[in-house]
């Protein structure tokens, strides 16, 4: 239940601003609930302005098996914003693209990965570090 820290907030914040400079629009953004992930949702909603908001969904838990939210992407209508935790953030990103795909990106904290689902399957569309 630890809130972000001064400089977890600032990294956020920088990050939010680099999506919205590369012209990142989602329509909702859905966390944990747990708090540095409320958090983190609140400073990202505040910059990108999803237009149904910013809510807690089930499934992004630290322990929460990734195939349950990736169900739930594969039926999803507009573009999402997920926040939520390591390793599970991690090992969602590759249940939908694989894990070759996703060699030599770095899952830190404040770090956004972009995922696009085309015909063919989900793809990396861009990786923003908070130091973007």
């Amino acid at each position: 239940m630890r809130p972000l820290t001064p400089a977890g907030r600032a990294e956020v914040l920088t990050t939010a601003r680099a999506l919205a400079a590369r012209g990142v629009s989602v329509a909702e953004i859905w966390h944990s609930g747990l708090a540095r992930a409320r958090e983190t949702a609140e400073i990202l909603g505040g910059t990108l302005v999803p237009s149904q908001g910013v809510h807690t969904t089930t499934g992004l838990a630290p322990e929460d098996d990734p195939d349950v939210v990736a169900a739930e992407l594969n039926l999803a209508a507009a573009p999402l914003m997920l926040v939520g935790h390591l390793p599970q953030l991690a090992r969602l990103a590759a249940a939908l693209v694989g894990e070759v795909a996703l060699a030599g990106i770095a899952f830190a904290p404040a770090t956004a990965v972009g995922l696009e689902r085309r015909p063919d399957g989900w793809t990396i569309d861009l990786v923003v570090p908070p130091r973007a």
